[in-house]
């Protein structure tokens, strides 16, 4: 079993499913202590500013806000430097405990020994 779980969300209201799974499995996954970093990438990289999780509606599904809250409990949620960037995001507009940060990170969380990463 991986001792840490990576999840890369590229998906957001644009495939609500989607982004919707990566948020899910990563609240599960905390919750049932595994230890979880996840990225927000792409369309996801809204919900790194205060107040975009509540906008997202998905009909039976769990509200973004209170997935980010148990991620953030135990884990790491990070937003994509290049992305952020595209978007005009700064580290001053995101929700407290958001990280900016780029492949780099990325990369070095997913190659140790123990690392399971997944891509939604």
């Amino acid at each position: 079993m991986a001792n840490k779980l990576v999840i890369k969300v590229t998906a957001g209201a644009d495939a609500p499913e989607r982004c919707s799974q990566a948020f899910t499995v990563a609240a599960v996954a905390a919750a049932s202590g595994v230890e979880v970093s996840l990225w927000l990438t792409g369309e996801s990289a809204w919900f790194a500013l205060p107040g975009r999780a509540a906008e997202f509606e998905l009909p039976h599904a769990a509200p973004l806000p209170e997935l980010i809250e148990s991620i953030q409990a135990t884990g790491l949620v990070t937003l994509c430097t290049q992305c952020a960037a595209r978007r005009d995001i700064t580290e001053k507009d995101v929700l407290d405990g958001v990280r900016i940060a780029g492949a780099q990170v990325f990369v070095s969380e997913i190659m140790p020994e123990g690392v399971q990463a997944l891509v939604y």
